[in-house]
């Protein structure tokens, strides 16, 4: 396991205000405890060219006794997979060179269209529609109830008829992203996650972020269900998403684990590309034209999609009311989300297991705006 040491650019930079600064936010996530939202989250912020907090609350379960939640406990950030790993390699490899949006899928992963006719709109769908979730493939399919193994789920996701014309609609995709963390793994000759640690999270330091953490990890990280329809087994350490763990815990649409300190670093390192200060010494890992081409919207017109990367809507977005037009973000289906204002050089990540033991409440859906303009109205 990494060290627990943080880097230089951390451990040097105090906080510009303390964490009482914050307590309307901490307020707000106490309550949201005490109501059974989660049992228990992380929560950090990057401002002003430091990072100003990194703190927890709760526990990893509502039983008692349970472990504590830490600023450094790691999480299963589910979706977030789509931005801090499967967006972020596109990125790099846009950036090296290596691939071009436009590249239509079936040459890529020619069991896309093979079998398919001739003039079929699946040969029109490009690494750009798989981005911005706008290449007519459905939104979410329970390859695990009629498979079970990852060649299974991946030939039933290659032959998924499209349900409308690439770039017509834009409907949040899973089996895209799916797809498009395996077309990315053909241009790199190698699997997502050996890419991600040697050219992003190695270095900038993120040690603590991976697929399929060791057995020895589990009991570190909270867990985020008890299933009783289909592992039959506390979910704790490994991936929650079914069709991810089919298809060995690391894909393109979930499977990554990470923590409050590690976000904040990729955080900073797009802070950085946009134009802020950031700590001294810090690596930035992407060109400007790359963050600003990622971040812009997407069709068609009213789809908050950028390129991987999700925008703030105008009414009811999670990120709040006070993150600019010009912000990207992404959520996670447990619990987890990211909003970075690439005007204002703010970042803001919050962790939590909300699907413990059941998935059933929906009271993140509250907590996340209240949480994100509390913290804005500190700053």
């Amino acid at each position: 396991m990494a060290s627990e040491t943080l880097p230089p650019s951390f451990t040097q930079a105090p906080a510009a205000k303390p964490a009482s600064h914050f307590a309307s936010a901490q307020r707000i996530l106490q309550d949201a405890i005490a109501n059974r939202a989660f049992p228990g989250c992380a929560y950090g912020v990057f401002a002003n060219g430091r990072v100003l907090l990194e703190e927890a609350l709760g526990t990893f379960t509502y039983d008692e006794p349970s472990l504590p939640v830490t600023s450094h406990t790691l999480y299963d950030v589910a979706s977030l997979t789509k931005v801090a790993a499967t967006t972020a390699a596109a990125m790099l490899l846009h950036q090296q060179g290596r691939l071009d949006l436009d590249t239509p899928i079936g040459d890529l992963l020619p069991g896309f269209i093979i079998g398919r006719l001739a003039g079929t709109q699946a040969r029109h769908v490009k690494v750009r529609h798989l981005l911005a979730h706008n290449s007519g493939l459905p939104g979410y399919v329970e390859f695990f109830r009629t498979h079970s193994n990852a060649t299974g789920v991946l030939r039933a996701c290659l032959e998924l008829p499209l349900e409308a014309a690439p770039g017509e609609r834009a409907e949040y995709s899973d089996p895209g992203f799916i797809l498009l963390g395996k077309s990315l793994e053909v241009i790199m000759h190698e699997p997502l996650c050996n890419f991600l640690h040697r050219e992003l999270y190695h270095p900038l330091g993120m040690h603590h972020t991976r697929f399929n953490p060791g057995m020895a990890q589990r009991l570190a990280i909270p867990p985020t269900e008890d299933d009783n329809t289909f592992r039959h087994r506390m979910i704790q350490g490994e991936v929650q998403d079914e069709n991810a763990w089919l298809l060995g815990g690391a894909a393109g649409h979930a499977g990554l684990f990470s923590n409050v300190h590690d976000l904040l670093r990729l955080s900073e390192t797009i802070l950085a590309s946009a134009g802020h200060t950031t700590a001294p010494g810090h690596r930035r890992i992407f060109e400007p034209a790359i963050v600003e081409l990622f971040a812009t919207r997407q069709d068609p017109p009213g789809s908050t999609r950028a390129l991987g990367w999700d925008t703030p809507s105008t009414t009811g977005s999670s990120s709040g009311s006070h993150f600019s037009p010009h912000s990207i973000g992404h959520l996670g289906f447990s619990g987890c989300s990211l909003w970075i204002d690439l005007d204002e050089g703010v970042a803001i990540v919050l962790l939590a297991n909300r699907t413990w033991p059941d998935r059933q409440t929906q009271q993140i859906k509250e907590v996340r705006p209240a949480f994100h303009d509390a913290i804005r109205d500190a700053l």
